[in-house]
């Protein structure tokens, strides 16, 4: 962190939730592991249909804001991405005694029930002393809601796309949710483990804490990424300087 960002601290931190926060994977390819087996889906494949999962859900939220279409339900889009993966994959939804409806639902709920990364909660817990702590993410408050619940994170206030009527990365989100908190650009810093959230957050001033996390961005250029951020911490392993325990030390 550059002297200036570390002699003025900022007076929020906007999170990214699921992925910068939670360990999605680790709770979502149980859930895979414990559905009926089939023959085109050996186990040793689940956690990389989870990777792929989480990939194409992406690719559908780019797609969709560069359409210009309105946000849907982040768990439609789960659900859509699931079918297609299994559907490519020779997985029938009628297959007999196979992943029909009642599995899929309960794949895609999963989403509502991740845990969070190691160190998230006693960072968390410093960071709160000091500044604002805020969630703004694209989804529903109710997503949000529940992976707050299954985390036992304690966060100052939520915002969801659904509730500011907006998307990320469109820079009116970002401007919307400072506006609320009565804070200029300046006083806050967006941390996230996406590339492209922080690209959006810095063109409205705000300023930049990437968390390299082993489940998101996995085909960026991490150098690309360091250049173009204030902070780029390492979230892949653990430690004191691990991840928010990291951005804490710098921060506080």
């Amino acid at each position: 962190m550059s002297t200036s960002h570390a002699t003025h601290p900022p007076g929020a931190l906007f999170f990214d939730l699921q992925g910068t926060l939670t360990d999605w994977h680790s709770s979502i390819v149980p859930i895979l592991e414990t559905s009926p087996a089939h023959p085109a889906l050996p186990a040793e494949t689940l956690p990389q249909l989870a990777l792929d999962w989480r990939e194409g859900f992406f690719k559908e939220i780019q797609a969709r804001f560069e359409s210009g279409e309105a946000a849907e339900d982040i768990d439609i889009t789960h659900r859509r991405v699931l079918d297609r993966l299994l559907t490519q994959r020779g997985v029938g939804l009628e297959d007999e005694g196979g992943w029909g409806e009642g599995v899929r639902k309960r794949a895609v709920g999963g989403w509502h029930g991740v845990r969070a990364w190691p160190e998230v909660h006693d960072a968390l817990e410093r960071l709160k002393k000091h500044f604002f702590i805020v969630v703004l993410a694209n989804g529903t408050t109710r997503l949000q809601l529940d992976i707050i619940r299954s985390t036992g994170l304690s966060m100052h206030t939520l915002f969801s796309s659904q509730l500011l009527g907006l998307t990320k990365p469109e820079p009116s989100m970002y401007k919307r949710a400072m506006e609320l908190l009565q804070l200029q650009p300046s006083e806050c810093m967006m941390v996230a483990a996406h590339a492209y959230d922080l690209r959006a957050a810095k063109k409205v001033g705000m300023r930049t804490a990437y968390i390299q996390r082993t489940t998101e961005d996995l085909h960026e250029d991490m150098e690309a990424v360091k250049a173009n951020v204030d902070v780029f911490i390492d979230g892949k392993t653990t430690g004191k300087d691990y991840g928010l325990e990291k951005l804490a030390d710098l921060v506080i």
